[in-house]
């Protein structure tokens, strides 16, 4: 794909844009130009430079790329020379990638099942061989109005969204073994990135699960030492799944414990990262009231003095209250509140990452 000066856009979890900014300007050396973005899970910018850099980052949900159109109305993306900049779009995209990586295309659109958005479709599985879908589709395109005229576009009315993978990057191909609940590996990446890795790390993940947090702070560098823990035989069994999918099987020692209980020494570890359970899917507040207090003890425990614990959940007061009565061992570093996508009525829940200091 021909390096030219383009727009872009990163699809982000609300309250990580600046982690997938961070991430964006280090991938580009700084080449990435930020732009304002009215909409909170979306980071724009201009990247004079090969799109295929953008495929690496870990902390962003998705990359699109962005056209704008200087028409009227969508009806007129149908003309040669509109049509033909569309094709061209959904082509840098497919040619990032494998022959066949792409079968399917969904549009994303207010008004999408109507008469002019049928043609479009139609003329697109004609132009591109690939079929049209109202699921989740491989190739996702996006029509919509520009909030605002550009300054160096002020007749452009309407701009078209491609993103650049078959799949949001969110979604690990080496997640070969997945859980109710799992980690989302985009938030899992920053968690680990706060605990400002080191080689010399030794992590221990309490309540491991399928291993999305291990895997993911493998991919930010080389680890001392690493170990996994849940009660659970199962999620044990998954996350060697997944760590063998990953070729990190012989980097990590899973082990059958009680997360409250650990066999391992004393200051043992530089970092303790943990998905705590908040009562959606597994556990319950009531057991969370004596959960919570025991992890901490342990991980305050198997930590150094200035180690790090980085910890997510949604029972924020319960968590603010265990770590203000064990004063004498924890400091709060940061707190980041996120949003993510649920089956709840507005459609999110709002856990919170805390970043933790070892007195």
């Amino acid at each position: 794909m021909e390096a030219t000066e383009s727009y872009f856009e990163l699809e982000v979890i609300p309250g990580l844009a600046e982690f997938a900014q961070a991430e964006l300007q280090s991938a580009t050396r700084n080449r990435a130009t930020l732009l304002p973005s009215e909409r909170e899970d979306r980071v724009r910018f201009r990247f004079f430079g090969p799109p295929s850099n953008l495929l690496t980052l870990r902390q962003t949900v998705a990359v699109h790329r962005v056209r704008r159109f200087a028409i009227p109305r969508p009806k007129a993306l149908l003309g040669h020379q509109n049509f033909e900049l569309l094709i061209n779009l959904i082509g840098e995209a497919q040619s990032l990638h494998q022959p066949g990586s792409f079968s399917t295309f969904r549009v994303s659109a207010a008004g999408s099942t109507s008469s002019v958005y049928t043609r479009i479709k139609s003329e697109i599985e004609v132009r591109t061989g690939l079929r049209s879908t109202e699921e989740a589709g491989d190739l996702h395109l996006a029509v919509r109005r520009l909030p605002s005229p550009a300054a160096d576009e002020r007749d452009a009315g309407w701009e078209v969204v491609v993103r650049l993978s078959p799949r949001p990057l969110s979604t690990r191909p080496w997640r070969v073994c997945d859980m109710p609940g799992a980690l989302n590996g985009t938030v899992a990446s920053v968690m680990m990135g706060l605990t400002q890795p080191s080689i010399d790390d030794q992590v221990i993940n309490l309540a491991c699960g399928s291993g999305t947090l291990l895997i993911e702070r493998f991919a930010l560098g080389p680890i001392r030492r690493a170990v996994g823990c849940d009660i659970d035989p199962a999620a044990l069994t998954c996350a060697q799944e997944n760590l063998k999918a990953n070729r990190l099987i012989d980097e990590v020692n899973l082990i059958r414990c009680d997360a409250g209980r650990v066999p391992l020494p004393e200051k043992w570890g530089t970092a303790v990262c943990v998905d705590l359970p908040f009562g959606m899917l597994v556990s319950s507040h009531e057991k969370n009231a004596s959960l919570y207090p025991r992890i901490l003890m342990e991980a305050a425990r198997l930590l150094a003095p200035n180690g790090k614990a980085v910890v997510v959940t949604q029972e924020i007061r319960l968590l603010e209250r265990v770590v203000a009565d064990q004063e004498g061992s924890w400091s709060t570093l940061r707190t980041i509140p996120i949003k993510l996508p649920a089956n709840t009525r507005d459609g999110y829940i709002r856990p919170r990452i805390y970043l933790l200091n070892r007195k």
